[in-house]
């Protein structure tokens, strides 16, 4: 890659001095930012009235509901996998968002058709599960495809700035709206805004063609497509030991989620929904203000600095104490606690890191396998650890005997992240280019160098 050419814009200067974002990768970098914000703001501003929903309904009733989700995700990955097959890659990632914008205008519609509310809370439910997962999956798929494995220890966790700042302003607006603006009211606001990452895409698109055009590798718009087999996703996955170990580190991490999800589920009965879903949503509030210093500022000096051994395990080390505290102590503010720092550090340091080991795979693993590990093994580890918590407690152990099986988990959990980093960064050139071809796909990534001064490519790179 290029040395990037100074600047005299002050902008750049504090970014580059502060984040490691060089003054040529500006634009693209905030462009990625203020997609992820826009995602992640019509997202949050759902997920406390779901959430506020699953209190009024029994461990086994939600345990259900996670599994049927599970069936819906596999359905709806399977048919994602034969679109992608099919479509024009430049057409994929726009008409996904267009499509879940579309089924919340259907949910908005159909809660006066059909009489039976519950339905409806309970179809929403587990829709909103799917689009949560699947938004997120495909928007890092993207980020992977756009930036190289030495750009993005450095762009991704200010890129998931953008993403820690719509986590505020969703919860935000659900909660000063509350009893103002309704549930269904809300499903409409967040399908309308998910049109505005479509001009995004496509400007992110432009620099993207012409960057890797100008390296030697570009992608031809006309033509380009993810290959004709609709379950190739399936068999890079099944045939990659990389692929699996990112597989087992989110099965861990989602473990630990479920165990704390349902943790706070039982604790919030007492509440009425209106006052669930504000209290939720300033616990959102709190978790993306907290995460937010730390995608700015402490992320990609962590992943440049200490490597992704230390930057996947640091958080499950962490979540292990607040599971051995909350044994301790199994109380409300206890779990919201720890749900602050687990989901503030998932959102701004391990999220950020797990996405960076996808730079490694070919473009059909990005946007096949990826979606399969996120979306269908994230829902399918839901579906178990939901069933497990539910025969925990059914055998009669109580909260603070769940948080410290749920320790036990954590500790598995940072050992397979720092196993996992390790592999990562001890990977030559070499070593990275025959993993990228053993996962479909030959070619090595370069990294778009842009112009400082317009944000266009370079010419002569």
């Amino acid at each position: 890659m290029n040395t990037p050419q100074t600047t005299a814009n002050p902008l750049a200067r504090f970014l580059e001095a502060a984040s490691k974002i060089h003054p040529n990768e500006l634009k693209a970098t905030l462009l990625s930012a203020a997609f992820v914000f826009v995602l992640m703001t019509a997202y949050f501003m759902l997920r406390s009235a779901r959430d506020a929903m699953a209190s009024d309904w029994s461990d086994a009733e939600v345990s259900f509901l996670w599994t049927i989700n599970l069936g819906i995700t596999l359905a709806a990955i399977m048919v994602y996998g034969f679109i992608a097959s099919r479509v024009l890659f430049r057409w994929l990632v726009p008409g996904v968002y267009v499509f879940f914008s579309a089924s919340f205008v259907v949910f908005y519609s159909g809660s006066a058709w059909v009489p039976d509310p519950v339905l409806i809370d309970k179809s929403f439910y587990v829709w909103l599960s799917v689009f949560a997962l699947f938004h997120v999956s495909v928007f890092w798929s993207f980020m992977s495809d756009l930036f190289s494995r030495e750009q993005a220890p450095r762009l991704f966790g200010f890129i998931a700035l953008g993403a820690s700042i719509g986590a505020i302003v969703g919860p935000l607006i659900a909660g000063l709206t509350a009893d103002i603006i309704s549930e269904k009211q809300l499903m409409l606001v967040s399908a309308g805004m998910l049109f505005i990452p479509l001009p995004i895409i496509f400007a992110l698109e432009r620099l993207k063609v012409t960057a890797l055009g100008n390296a030697g590798h570009a992608h031809d718009p006309s033509t380009d497509t993810l290959g004709r087999n609709p379950f190739s996703g399936f068999m890079l996955f099944f045939k990659s030991p990389f692929l699996l170990g990112i597989a087992a580190f989110i099965l861990l991490y989602v473990a630990i989620g479920s165990f704390v999800y349902f943790q706070q589920k039982n604790l919030l009965e007492e509440f009425t929904r209106v006052e669930r879903r504000e209290i939720l949503a300033w616990v959102d509030l709190t978790i993306n203000t907290l995460a937010i210093l730390t995608a700015a500022f402490v992320t990609s000096r962590l992943a440049t600095r200490l490597g992704m051994a230390i930057t996947l395990a640091i958080v499950p080390v962490f979540v292990c104490i607040g599971l051995l505290a909350l044994a301790l102590s199994p109380i409300l503010i206890m779990v919201l606690g720890l749900q602050v720092m687990r989901r503030a550090g998932n959102y701004a340091v391990t999220r950020p890191g797990r996405e960076m080991l996808f730079t490694a795979v070919s473009r059909e693993a990005r946007f096949k396998a990826k979606p399969l590990i996120d979306v269908v093994l994230y829902r399918g580890g839901d579906a178990v650890w939901a069933w497990a918590f539910t025969g925990l407690t059914t055998i009669g152990l109580g909260l603070g005997a769940v948080a410290g099986v749920g320790a036990v988990i954590a500790a598995i959990w940072a050992f397979v992240g720092y196993v996992l980093g390790r592999h990562f960064d001890g990977l030559s050139d070499e070593q990275r280019a025959e993993l990228r071809e053993f996962s479909g796909d030959d070619e090595v990534q370069a990294a778009p160098v842009l112009d400082p001064s317009t944000g266009a490519p370079r010419r002569g790179q």
